[in-house]
């Protein structure tokens, strides 16, 4: 079988999904999915269960046991390990060219942020992401002006703990306001009628440092937890300009129109030490301050 390892916000626990159920199709093996880490964690909750994803939930018998500290619990750990599928971690950010060639059952570990890894099933990895349910009333009514505008355009601000965290901001830091308005006139130079809906965490602070360029109309943001609502409501977009999000990465990958426009920036971490050029699809544009 291949068990993948979820973990993380929405955006992260799609890519950790998209890579296992890849692999699976390519080995003919069953998916599953590893939630022990999900289980533990206090701040973020399993998200997939919103999509019509594949796969069963591993056992613990099934995932590879934690390491203990103890010269005995290394051992015990040791030999519970021998009869469980081999874990594979990931080495680094970047593209690993043998994850692609693995036939054998495996367990994967690691956050596996590029398409290259699911490319090749690229159609059915968005058909796996389409919602269970209908959009809410209010998301509705934003659907229906996005189906009504000529060209509409998503614009993700993501604030949230990229401004709160120290850490989290030394890491990602944000996109500034004049990074959007050079996107925004970037994009409404060569797109007639360009109406921008601006999707933010902050839509207060999106209101009051966004230029005003065109047509702009702001989301708020629902607190239901149907965050992949919001994530389809970008993708219904005709283009987009994301931010240093996943989430973001997730709204404009899904929209499968292939004349779609997409600007992101230039350096999607603020630390070099994690940089990773095969984030970004090589369609996308990126774009400097």
């Amino acid at each position: 079988m291949i068990i993948t390892r979820i973990v993380g916000g929405l955006g992260n626990q799609m890519f950790q999904y998209a890579v296992g159920r890849a692999l699976s199709l390519a080995s003919g093996q069953p998916l599953k999915l590893d939630l022990t880490d999900m289980d533990r964690d206090r701040l973020r909750s399993l998200q997939l269960d919103q999509f019509n994803i594949k796969g069963d939930i591993a056992s613990l018998d099934e995932v590879p046991a934690k390491q203990r500290n103890s010269m005995f619990g290394r051992i015990m750990t040791s030999v519970k390990n021998r009869s469980r599928v081999p874990q594979r971690v990931e080495k680094s950010a970047q593209f690993d060219p043998t994850i692609l060639l693995i036939r054998e059952p495996v367990h994967l570990t690691g956050y596996w942020q590029t398409e290259k890894y699911f490319a090749d099933y690229a159609d059915i990895i968005r058909q796996d992401f389409s919602l269970k349910q209908p959009f809410s009333a209010q998301r509705q009514n934003t659907l229906r002006m996005i189906e009504e505008a000529q060209s509409p355009v998503s614009v993700h601000v993501r604030r949230g703990d990229y401004v709160s965290n120290p850490s989290a901001n030394s890491i990602h830091g944000t996109c500034e306001p004049e990074w959007y308005a050079k996107a925004m006139h970037t994009m409404g130079s060569t797109m007639k009628d360009a109406t921008f809906f601006v999707f933010s965490d902050d839509p207060q602070w999106a209101r009051e440092n966004l230029a005003t360029l065109g047509k702009m109309i702001f989301i708020e943001p629902q607190s239901d937890g149907r965050d992949g609502e919001d994530m389809h409501l970008m993708a219904a977009c005709h283009s987009h300009i994301v931010a240093n999000s996943t989430f973001s990465w997730w709204g404009a990958w899904l929209n499968p129109r292939e004349r779609k426009r997409v600007i992101a920036p230039a350096s999607w971490f603020r630390s070099q030490a994690h940089d990773n050029p095969d984030l970004v699809p090589s369609s996308w544009e990126r774009l400097t301050t």
